[in-house]
């Protein structure tokens, strides 16, 4: 049956009822004028110049219609802010550090080609528990004289041996690679792993017989490296690399290839790598599948298949048993044997080797393409002037006077007035739209990770409007875009809760949260919580990459410089997500530019309570705050009866410096200089928290104070805090402040956090040990054959200062150790400590973080040079850590109004953690 085509026509009807079509926006555009004006404008045609200015505005309203709905590549496209800048690559955001065996696999093959095949096996050291003395000990015989009923065993579980195939090379780069795989493995390592031994996988000799008849025009020297290659390929599988291209032509999708480690020469498939096992047996049918598979072979007419050393003894078998860790493998009695017909067939052994040596090395002249083009790119937009914008008067019929050409010189003072007044009118339209197109040209900045937008309105000013300086005045020709900004917008942009927003919005994109985390900060900051919890928003966001890949990932201790165990990033992945998460400050690191978390003696952090006079009675107390550069930057202005009161005093003022903005600083200051450069004296000045003042030497400087007695000027309560420097101008002094309050906001912090691994407490016990030198064990825990007391398999202490403004703020660390247990991985048991106390706050023998960050050094430091000298120290400073609690008072349940914040309620108050 014949069909007709039909013809293609365009519809009638090309509305898309949205805002690029002119149609829909005029008809809802006189919807709106009948139902607010019909009793006063009924007549709608086109010449109405309502209708006029109507149709104009819908033109304009369709051409920003159509600038949103650019690929989104191009409004993202710009020359400050290139659009590769703007996102994670594939590379970065969706690889994961090694956490599988099969991971594991991937990264130790991708370090050298020679390294034909790993794999990872599990295994346990033995713990001999003496439950009657409450001991524990890698050797039985340490426990000699103890009844056998006493001696429980378990397994330190968590290790690793690795079975490494090699290619045919020499023992000293066998060495090398066997060392090149430990460090690979600590680089990558997991949370509470480790590895023992890595060793090369042993042969299993088998001999393979066959007689083939081939094609009459098959090359038998070819065939006979074919096979060979074939064959050895089943019996020892190696890994094939294949380029992004070629992967998706597998069929995987890009979060399916990016999946796991990211490796250096190129992508493995999985499914390969997982059927790439040890083999537990080789079967004759499949050898004899794979020499038919193979072109220019016609029969096989003999074959047989055994163990190397049992050829001559035992007939062929169908199957062979490969014992465990051994790979199989063809040895020199196998023989390959060709006839073409009835004719037998010579093969020329030294071209055969040949032929293989090629075959060998297209192989892996094919895998060296695998490692090009890796990476998805992002996709480059075209740079479009998305906020360029012309005024709507531009597109009046030229009868209306408003346009570029204007009115004639002989127009009436009446007519050039009514021109006048509608562009005023029409400038009102003007400016909305000219500010949602500067909008859409800072989408890039505003949805960008790492923005740090001081407005989130904007709007431009209007250039080509015909009479336009007749129209507006002075002051608005006169001020930037910035002042513009913040004329226009100013009382609606609440810039900090906007950008909270807009970050809330990205953080989603993750599937992470900060709702619990913000609500506990405005309790504990007040009204400056919102940027404190923005700056820890952004630094989350910047730092997702790494936060996301290591998540689960432990330190590298193995052979490691002092530099990269003290005072160093290089800290398990869970310290810094769990940093990210609590607001955490970081440092920042100089080769990646972001800020991370940092094992460090924290217990001396910028902080320091000293006595203003040692050796006098009574013995008071004093704090000041030193910056980077060890100054002091703010220091108390009185003594105090107690380090409590001292402290309290301190946080108080850190309270009121954040509260206090640049811009107030920066608005207050051109106030002052404005005055002075119209010859009004200076006068003492409050910026908030912040007092300016000057000495009797016409110096300056600025204390902080409290705002409740700003006016009271005799009230002792008022000066809370001093900065004794001296500035010679008020430039010197606005910049002092703004240093001041940036450090505080960026770099202030006496909180951080320590992780111990419990595997790598596990001593060696070939060397002289005692006790000592194991963790401590509670005989109570030894009841019944279920319950046998491990130290060591699957567990770590999570240990942070209790004393902090935060972290004794008995809400927020019920809130920090929910986080803590919901991170750490479901397999491993934490233990979290808060401790203290801040360094010469305490005599320092009773004071367990500064016995803890020593010990710690001290331990990593022979941990990574093999030796365990320390050890004993450390497991004591680790087994006495006791948390510290506040100080608080009971809850009267009989009064209804007492706040509860801050008050123990009996049966409600944890006491410790595990």
């Amino acid at each position: 049956m014949s069909t007709v085509n039909q013809h293609i026509s365009i519809p009638k009807n090309v509305s898309s009822n949205d805002d690029m079509s002119f149609d829909f926006l005029r008809k809802k555009g006189i919807e709106y004028i009948e139902s607010l004006g019909s009793q006063f404008w009924t007549d709608y045609n086109t010449h109405d110049p309502g209708i006029t200015i109507l149709e104009v505005l819908c033109y304009a309203i369709t051409d920003l219609g159509m600038r949103i709905n650019l690929p989104v590549e191009d409004i993202l496209s710009s020359n400050s802010n290139p659009i590769q800048e703007q996102f994670f690559t594939a590379s970065e955001i969706l690889p994961m550090q090694a956490v599988t065996a099969l991971d594991y696999r991937k990264i130790l093959i991708d370090i050298d080609p020679d390294i034909k095949n790993c794999w990872l096996q599990k295994t346990s050291k033995k713990l001999f528990v003496n439950c009657k003395d409450a001991k524990i000990s890698l050797k039985k015989e340490d426990f000699v004289g103890t009844p056998d009923t006493f001696i429980k065993e378990s397994e330190i579980r968590g290790y690793y041996n690795i079975l490494v195939d090699f290619k045919e090379i020499s023992v000293a780069k066998k060495d090398i690679l066997k060392t090149k795989i430990i460090e690979k493995f600590h680089a990558n390592r997991n949370l509470c792993e480790d590895v023992l031994e890595v060793s090369e996988v042993e042969i299993q000799p088998i001999a393979v017989c066959a007689l083939i008849e081939l094609e009459p025009e098959a090359n038998e020297e070819y065939i006979h490296a074919l096979i060979t290659f074939e064959l050895e390929k089943y019996l020892s599988p190696g890994i094939k690399y294949y380029s992004l291209a070629e992967m998706f032509e597998k069929g995987y999708s890009s979060d399916q290839i990016f999946e796991g480690p990211f490796l250096e020469r190129g992508f493995i498939d999985t499914a390969e790598l997982k059927n790439s096992s040890l083999r537990t047996e080789v079967r004759l049918s499949d050898i004899m599948q794979i020499i038919m598979s193979i072109k220019g072979v016609s029969v096989i007419k003999d074959i047989s298949l055994n163990n190397c050393e049992a050829i001559e003894t035992e007939g062929s078998v169908w199957n062979i048993c490969i014992p465990a860790n051994k790979k199989p493998s063809l040895c020199h009695k196998s023989t390959l044997n060709f006839s073409k017909g009835v004719l037998p067939v010579t093969v020329n052994k030294i071209k055969a080797k040949k032929y293989l040596e090629e075959i060998q090395e297209d192989f892996a002249y094919s895998q060296l393409n695998a490692a090009k083009n890796r990476e998805l790119q992002v996709p480059s937009g075209k740079i479009t002037a998305t906020e360029f914008y012309s005024s709507i008067t531009n597109n009046f019929p030229e009868n209306y006077g408003i346009g570029e050409i204007g009115l004639s010189e002989s127009a009436s003072a009446e007519r050039k007035v009514k021109a006048k007044q509608l562009k005023g009118y029409l400038l009102f339209f003007d400016q909305i739209l000219a500010s949602y197109f500067k909008h859409l040209s800072n989408i890039k900045e505003i949805l960008s990770i790492n923005s740090e937008l001081s407005n989130t309105y904007f709007t431009q000013t209007i250039t080509d409007m015909t009479g336009f300086k007749e129209i507006v005045n002075e002051a608005y020709l006169s001020s930037g875009e910035k002042k513009l900004d913040e004329f226009l917008f100013g009382h609606l942009d609440d810039s900090i809760k906007r950008q909270n927003q807009m970050k809330d919005h990205l953080i989603a994109r993750f599937a992470e949260r900060f709702a619990e985390y913000a609500f506990l900060m405005k309790s504990l900051y007040g009204a400056s919580s919102d940027e404190i919890v923005l700056k820890n928003k952004s630094a989350f966001l910047i730092n997702y990459d790494t936060i996301s890949s290591k998540r689960a990932s432990g330190f590298n201790y193995f052979n490691q410089p002092l530099s990269n165990l003290w005072n160093t990033f290089n800290v398990t992945g869970l310290e810094n997500r769990i940093a990210g998460l609590l607001g955490i400050k970081g440092d920042k690191n100089q080769q990646t530019g972001k800020r991370g978390i940092k094992r460090k003696d924290i217990s001396g952090l910028f902080v320091q309570l000293y006595d203003p006079s040692p050796g006098e009675s009574p013995n008071l107390f004093r704090w000041r705050i030193r910056n980077n550069a060890d100054e002091i930057i703010l220091t108390a202005t009185e003594d105090y009866e107690n380090q409590l009161s001292a402290i309290k005093e301190m946080y108080f003022s850190i309270l009121k410096i954040y509260e206090t903005s640049e811009k107030q600083i920066e608005q207050a200051f051109e106030t002052l200089f404005k005055n002075r450069d119209n010859g009004i004296v200076f006068k003492d000045t409050v910026i908030n928290t912040f007092e300016v003042i000057e000495s009797d030497t016409h110096k300056y400087s600025f204390h902080i104070i409290n705002p409740e007695f700003v006016d009271d000027l005799s009230n002792p309560d008022r000066i809370i805090a001093r900065q004794y420097e001296l500035y010679l101008t008020l430039e010197e002094v606005k910049a002092a402040m703004l240093d001041l309050l940036i450090f505080f906001k960026e770099e202030f912090s006496d909180e951080g956090i320590f992780l111990v691994e419990h595997i790598l407490l596990v001593p060696n016990p070939n060397e002289i040990i005692n006790a000592d030198y194991y963790m401590p064990i509670c005989a109570d825990d030894c009841s019944g054959d279920c319950c046998i007391p491990n130290p060591y398999s699957f567990k770590i202490s999570v240990v942070l200062p209790g004393y902090t403004y935060r972290f004794a703020d008995v809400d927020f660390r019920n809130f920090a150790e929910d986080v803590i247990r919901q991170e750490i991985p479901s397999h491993i048991l934490g233990k979290i400590c808060w401790i203290g106390y801040r360094k010469d706050q305490i005599t320092p023998k009773d004071n367990d973080l500064l016995d803890f960050e020593e010990d710690f050094k001290n331990f990593l430091l022979d941990k990574t040079q093999n030796k365990q000298d320390a050890l004993p120290e450390f497991i004591k400073s680790l087994s006495k850590l006791n948390s510290v609690y506040p100080t608080g008072t009971l809850y009267n349940c009989v009064d209804e109004e007492e706040d509860i914040s801050g008050k123990i309620v009996l049966g409600r108050t944890n006491l410790g953690t595990i």
